[in-house]
């Protein structure tokens, strides 16, 4: 994605080196820190999971000073971008709804972060808090993408804006508020049926923002190739296996690769908000 010279948006707050103390590792073992990981990566709702978290897992952090490696320093400039890019294109989308759209902030951190929805560590990947209308990320994932998931490149990266941007797209439209009502009120069965269609709507959005930044002309060849890897390295199907060795379709709550990819492209293939109506959607 060609980001040099562009727009940077002025609504990121750097808090890299600002420590609030690291999530220790020994929270019920790899699988359950891969769920972690992922119901917030995906824009699950961080105040739930960061509740689980015993305050006694909470280790101090450091006040040393933080020196940023020259290739962060580019990331950092590549996710501003990337923002400003999801800025342009809500405002005009919400525009022609007659809606007016409301920019969220960006917090870089480093290991950890106080946020809205509590205290994360870095394992916990990117998240969006609806509480305070922040999207949080420490640029490390960028490395964890590409090594651990096998999902290189930037517009990856930019996909994972772009799905959490779409998760605050939901806030501003109520859409979270209404799924997130109906906890405690059905099964978790139900529940989890409901998250996973607000989790591939996100995906849908990611998906028309792509579109309008390449109608803008600054996607590169293999751009959306990278998006349609990550989201494909992100399915519940995907991790379970890995974590456990078996599914438990009951108990998903993001969606399957496939059903990632295919709403990812959706997007991508509409450009618009009203194809996006997962919850009313006869098959997923």
């Amino acid at each position: 994605m060609e980001t040099k010279g562009r727009r940077k948006s002025s609504n990121v707050e750097d808090r890299r080196g600002m420590s609030k103390g690291a999530i220790g590792g020994g929270i019920g073992g790899v699988g359950i820190i891969i769920a972690i990981i992922f119901t917030l990566f995906n824009g699950g709702d961080a105040g739930d999971v960061l509740n689980q978290i015993n305050p006694g897992q909470i280790q101090s952090g450091s006040n040393t000073e933080y020196v940023p490696t020259a290739e962060e320093e580019e990331l950092a400039e590549f996710v501003s971008v990337v923002l400003a890019d999801t800025e342009d294109v809500w405002q005009q989308l919400f525009q022609e709804q007659g809606l007016t759209y409301e920019n969220p902030s960006l917090v870089l951190f480093t290991d950890s972060v106080q946020s809205g929805c509590g205290v994360a560590g870095a394992a916990v990947g990117p998240f969006y808090c609806p509480a305070d209308h922040k999207l949080y990320i420490d640029l490390s994932f960028y490395q964890e993408l590409k090594n651990r998931f096998g999902a290189p490149g930037d517009f990856a990266m930019a996909y994972v804006v772009a799905h959490e941007v779409g998760h605050h797209v939901q806030t501003l439209l109520g859409t979270s508020q209404q799924v997130h009502a109906l906890n405690e009120k059905v099964s978790q069965e139900e529940y989890n049926a409901q998250t996973v269609r607000l989790e591939l709507q996100a995906d849908y959005y990611a998906g028309v923002w792509a579109n309008h930044v390449q109608d803008a002309g600054y996607l590169e060849a293999g751009d959306v190739n990278e998006a349609l890897t990550a989201a494909n390295a992100i399915g519940d199907d995907t991790l379970q296996m890995e974590a456990q060795g078996y599914i438990v379709p009951e108990s998903f709550t993001h969606g399957t690769s496939e059903q990632r990819v295919r709403w990812f492209k959706k997007g991508f293939d509409s450009g618009t908000i009203e194809g996006g109506d997962t919850f009313n959607a006869r098959e997923l």
